[in-house]
């Protein structure tokens, strides 16, 4: 039992230092290598998977037509954020025009969330929203320079991160643990008893989570490189301008004038007994209680 877990201590080492230098060889072939495509251009970028083909960072790409676009340039995860101000009363036709934007560039909408603020000096409302999307990184700068013509930029916020590093990284992490785990498979086939069954099905074990986790990881930089995500605010600038009422005059226009006036007179003439009259109640009062006070005069036969 001994001599058979220092074999296979001595076999995981040797998988491992064997895998880690073939690996880090090949990610660095892989920056340098040179891609010939169909006009005899290479590339220099290493190549992508995208779960539905191969995509070579130079351009080549072996993927369906309806598929995401190559994207020119090494990975990065591109983000961008937008505020616009749209004319009043335009929000939902340049909301609309946004969703065809995005469905025109091949992108998907991944939230929106739209809401009315009343106007300070307005009785409308003014509309405001949210609209959260994700483009084909190729159709990225396309993408920014339409949604410029959708009404005035305010501001405009974009971020890029350069992830060929972590690419590098853990292809050769991942091709080290699966060198592990070929090796530890080659011991389980010659393993005579249960214990050293067990021992080397547990290593095999913990060597194909770790495997698992570098592909979630490797994945979730494809799904992030091939696609960029955008967040755009939308805002109307201001209530719509309200009629100027028509001219108008006559006997009918009169009255109504003067009825008015009327009325406000009265609503003024009942503001100012209101104000005035807790004064006069507490006068009167006042008056009683002073009355009640004062000593009778004494009556002369």
């Amino acid at each position: 039992m001994k001599k058979f877990l220092v074999v296979v201590a001595m076999l995981v080492v040797a998988a491992a230092c064997g895998g880690g230098g073939s690996t880090s060889g090949s990610g660095t072939t892989e920056q340098r290598q040179a891609t010939s495509n169909g006009s005899g251009s290479v590339s220099n970028q290493p190549s992508k998977s995208t779960g539905q083909g191969t995509i070579t960072g130079g351009g080549t790409a072996t993927l369906p037509s309806d598929t995401v676009p190559a994207l020119q340039g090494p990975p990065v995860i591109r983000q961008a954020q937008l505020s616009i101000t749209v004319g009043s009363g335009s929000f939902d036709s340049k909301l609309s025009e946004v969703r065809r934007l995005v469905e025109s560039q091949g992108g998907y909408i991944a939230g929106t969330d739209a809401q009315a603020n009343p106007a300070s000096d307005q009785p409308t409302q003014i509309r405001t929203g949210v609209i959260n999307f994700m483009v084909p990184a190729a159709h990225f700068d396309s993408t920014i320079d339409d949604l410029s013509k959708v009404g005035k930029v305010q501001s405009e916020h974009i971020t890029g991160t350069d992830v060929s590093a972590q690419y590098v990284d853990l292809r050769a992490r991942l091709a080290n643990a699966e060198a592990q785990r070929n090796a530890m498979l080659a011991l389980l086939a010659r393993a005579q008893n249960i214990n050293d069954i067990i021992a080397v099905q547990n290593q095999i074990g913990q060597i194909t989570g770790q495997i698992e986790q570098l592909k979630g990881q490797i994945k979730y930089l494809d799904d992030n490189t091939s696609y960029s995500s955008v967040a755009v605010t939308l805002t109307e600038s201001g209530a719509p301008a309200q009629a100027a009422p028509a001219d108008s005059w006559g006997f009918a226009t009169a009255l109504n004038d003067a009825a008015h006036n009327f009325v406000a007179t009265i609503n003024y003439v009942i503001t100012a007994l209101g104000a005035v009259g807790p004064l006069v109640v507490l006068a009167g009062l006042g008056f009683l209680l002073w009355r009640r006070r004062r000593p009778a005069l004494p009556r002369h036969a």
